[in-house]
């Protein structure tokens, strides 16, 4: 594979596949769209526009919004200015924008709203490198720069900021950073990720081979542009296909793009998929009785069939009578019937949700990996998946288990460092190019990879047993009406839980157990609701070891999420958040 530089790809999509659409949004109720060619030559204006601002190579330029055609172009045309792109999640504080602005000397900000943009004006006093700030939507915030208007800036004196791009980009190496990855800290300040050209189009080239992506693809555009997962997805393994991505007007859109756009392919953090099944069974509650009975047969044609498909073994008989009367309606009534690849990433997905969608006939590829890998590590195909494995080794990539069970990783795709901090980088890739993932995991002999819990989080008992929570905490969600569990123990003499509970489901749920329950807070007080949720407890208890077993439990009154917290913008727990968050009934469970 040719080394390259992410204009050397954008240059080849844009020759090949010019007139294709690149881009599609939504803008009054009617889909707009931009081609390849108009991609290139506004992500062109945008380096330009840059330059005219000032901006250096190597400094920063910081994004912060929804994805959005803009945030895309202020990221490539920032590459191509040989500036260092540095996203921020539309969540962060005021202070948090603070951080990652002063710390990667971001000369520029994009930002897509008033309110956005008032966060930065916040704190633009202390940020000495910070000389404008560009807004690309809603009513212009005083203080800030509107779009067009910067776009302007390109067209001034373009003969030598022509000339003065035109000589940067020649002069861009693979091997030179090409954007931060701010890691979204689950503990502490972020780290900040040095991505290479190499890395970026090596892993998107790689992500297009392995699942045979053309330009005839699409793909929607929904969760953090701030992650590599997401700038992958949207950017770089579009810009080797040619692909197409269409971007969901917000979180709660998406259900609706899918079914609009009808996406190739689909890639979704567990709890997306999570919520889908929820919201799937409360619906599948009020079905007629025959037809409940007609997708419980479907359902196991659907589950034999899957595990039959991985085996290389032929699909049971009736699978295909399955697929046209439950399968094809379930995926035609999502948004996912040209779907190709489903996946998921970023965090585990248990196996009842895995299994809920392979019944269904929509096998959910894992992918495993991290910001410190430009993405993944190892990663499923539809010719090639296991239920409950993260994936197999990428093409031109190593990984080993270390002694203590760590996942080492090494290829083209682990990073350069950690900016303006050699000893974490130091810390994280050995002498031999090792990337030291903090993960745990195991290696079947077929190399597909099963991660079985974070090396740090690790709990070790009073009698020095070492728990994986993540394992307990999959066999909890697998119960469901448990939509999040968190296992606690460490150094106690047996483990805990706090459990929420799934807001679709609690109604029906407490009808079975004899409760008037209508919400968690009712259900945690409930007598009877508790006995019901102990019951299922215990029958997972009974799946595994003694030491692993949950003892007490308390159900929180709310779910855990980004805006508490509890969750990291990429739905990653931080554990010591929620430590010290429910400490009264954390020490209520060992008192």
């Amino acid at each position: 594979m040719a080394r390259r530089t992410v204009f050397d790809v954008l240059e080849e999509t844009t020759r090949r596949h010019g007139d294709r659409t690149a881009l599609t949004w939504k803008d009054g109720g009617t889909w707009k769209s931009r081609t390849w060619r108009e991609y290139r030559d506004v992500a062109v204006r945008v380096g330009r526009a840059l330059l005219a601002l000032g901006v250096q190579k190597g400094q920063g330029v910081a994004i912060l919004g929804y994805n959005a055609p803009e945030w895309v172009l202020a990221d490539v045309g920032a590459i191509l200015a040989g500036a260092w792109p540095a996203g921020i999640y539309t969540t962060s504080t005021a202070e948090q924008c603070q951080f990652i602005v002063d710390h990667c000397e971001a000369k520029v900000a994009f930002v897509d709203t008033a309110e956005q943009a008032r966060k930065l004006l916040s704190v633009k006093a202390s940020l000495p490198h910070l000389s404008a700030i560009v807004q690309w939507g809603g009513a212009l915030e005083a203080g800030a720069l509107d779009w067009n208007g910067f776009l302007a800036l390109a067209d001034k004196d373009e003969a030598r900021l022509r000339e003065e791009l035109d000589a940067r980009i020649k002069a861009q190496h693979p091997d030179d950073v090409a954007t931060l990855i701010y890691t979204s800290g689950t503990t502490g300040n972020p780290k900040s990720v040095m991505i290479t050209h190499e890395n970026l189009t090596w892993v998107g080239e790689t992500a297009v081979t392995v699942h045979h992506l053309g330009p005839e693809d699409s793909g929607v555009s929904y969760l953090p542009l701030s992650h590599i997962a997401e700038q992958i997805l949207t950017i770089h393994a579009p810009m080797c296909a040619g692909l197409t991505i269409a971007f969901a007007q917000s979180l709660e859109t998406v259900a609706a793009t899918l079914v609009e756009i009808r996406p190739t392919s689909f890639f979704a953090v567990p709890r997306v998929w999570e919520k889908i099944q929820a919201k799937m069974i409360a619906a599948g509650a009020s079905s007629p009785p025959i037809r409940k009975k007609l997708v419980a047969w479907a359902r196991k044609q659907g589950l034999r069939g899957g595990y039959a498909e991985q085996r290389g073994e032929p699909k049971p008989l009736l699978y295909r009578l399955a697929e046209r009367v439950v399968f094809r309606k379930v995926r035609e009534r999502l948004g996912l019937d040209r779907a190709r690849i489903c996946s998921s990433g970023a965090a585990p997905i248990s196996k009842d949700t895995l299994e809920f969608f392979l019944a269904l006939g929509i096998p959910i590829l894992e992918v495993y990996g991290m910001s410190e890998c430009t993405g993944p590590a190892v990663l499923s195909t539809i010719d090639r998946y296991r239920t409950g494995k993260a994936g197999w080794v990428l093409p031109g990539t190593e990984v080993k288990i270390a002694e203590d069970g760590e996942v080492c990783i090494r290829g083209p795709h682990v990073f350069k460092g950690y900016l303006k901090d050699p000893e974490s980088t130091a810390a994280t890739i050995d002498s031999e190019g090792w990337l030291h993932s903090g993960d745990i995991g195991v290696l079947d002999p077929d190399g597909f990879l099963r991660i079985t819990d974070r090396k740090k989080e690790l709990i070790i008992t009073a009698g020095g047993e070492n728990i994986s929570p993540q394992l307990v905490e999959g066999h909890l969600t697998s119960i469901p009406v448990v939509a999040q569990a968190v296992v606690l123990g460490d150094r106690q003499k047996y483990l805990a839980a706090l459990v929420t509970l799934d807001p679709e489901r609690i109604v029906l749920e407490a009808k079975v157990a004899g409760s008037d329950a209508r919400d968690a807070a009712s259900a945690a007080r409930c007598a009877l609701f508790r006995a019901h949720l102990e019951k299922q407890i215990e029958a997972v208890n009974a799946k595994l070891a003694r030491v692993q077993t949950v003892k007490k439990f308390a159900i929180l009154k709310a779910e855990l999420s980004v805006d508490g917290g509890e969750l990291t913008p990429t739905m990653k727990l931080k554990r010591r958040v929620v430590l010290a968050k429910y400490k009264a009934e954390i020490d209520a469970l060992f008192a």
